[in-house]
């Protein structure tokens, strides 16, 4: 079974219950770096991709993987680097090469939803996801690997035809479908107010909803902005699994793409 421990935000002091995510071994066994409950978690405020990955060796065969560093994004907008007790920072994992599924969205094509390694634990989504197929998510190690990420989370919510967006944002990467703006932002600073409130504005005049993406989470005022406009807020963790920060996000994990973009995509309207 998945380790589970409890994990205190240091910003806001919210609980949280974390659920260490098991990865595939080549040798088939699943591992997880062990999470240490008794050290509390630190807020990744400055990232560096050498810093983000572990190696850990698998329990069955010894081979030495390589897998994202656990992280927690808080509703506040912190990103919290989960305490663990074995595996060592990898400094020569942070490159990436681009990929089939990679290509696809710059081509203006569905990303492939069968794509990427691992499942998303059903204890770690609201009841209404598990009743879907599993979110397989796809590893972040690039910019481009966060894009791949959301994209593949989008078409899980239920969203067709996505592609680069014709207007590229301020910031980061734009995607669009069926009734949807999103912004895809892989940078290692947390989205201000004015970046939200942009893809807000550009959203409004395609007469579409939005939703953003971000790597390194929010500040306040992205937050407040966000809630008061009504835009799902998501942090992308190196595992390449978005989790809701705000209500309008996790509002959109539980329902998914909206009625009337499945009546179109069954040809019903």
């Amino acid at each position: 079974m998945p380790q589970s421990v409890p994990v205190r935000c240091p910003a806001c002091r919210r609980e949280h219950v974390y659920l260490a995510p098991v990865y595939p071994c080549a040798c088939g066994a699943p591992t997880a770096p062990r999470l240490d409950p008794a050290t509390e978690p630190a807020v990744a405020a400055h990232r560096s991709w050498d810093d983000e990955w572990l190696t850990v060796p698998c329990a069955e065969c010894g081979r030495r993987n390589h897998w994202p560093h656990p992280e927690l994004g808080c509703p506040c907008g912190a990103v919290l680097r989960v305490p663990v007790r074995d595996g060592v920072p990898d400094g020569d994992a942070g490159a990436g090469t681009e990929t089939e599924a990679d290509a696809r969205v710059d081509q203006g094509t569905d990303a492939d939803p069968d794509r990427g390694t691992g499942t998303r634990s059903p204890a770690s989504v609201p009841e209404a996801v598990v009743r879907r197929a599993a979110f397989r998510p796809h590893t972040i190690r690039t910019a481009r690997d966060a894009v791949t990420a959301a994209a593949l989370y989008l078409r899980w919510l239920g969203y067709r035809d996505i592609r680069r967006a014709d207007q590229r944002p301020p910031r980061g990467i734009g995607l669009a479908a069926r009734g949807l703006l999103a912004q895809v932002d892989p940078t290692v600073r947390p989205a201000a107010a004015r970046d939200v409130e942009c893809l807000w504005l550009t959203a409004m005049t395609a007469s579409s909803n939005c939703a953003y993406f971000s790597l390194a989470g929010y500040t306040d005022e992205a937050r407040d902005g966000a809630a008061a406009l009504g835009i799902p807020l998501f942090v992308l963790d190196l595992a390449g699994v978005p989790r809701p920060v705000n209500d309008p996000a996790g509002t959109l994990e539980a329902e998914g793409a909206p009625e009337r973009e499945t009546k179109a995509r069954d040809g019903r309207i």
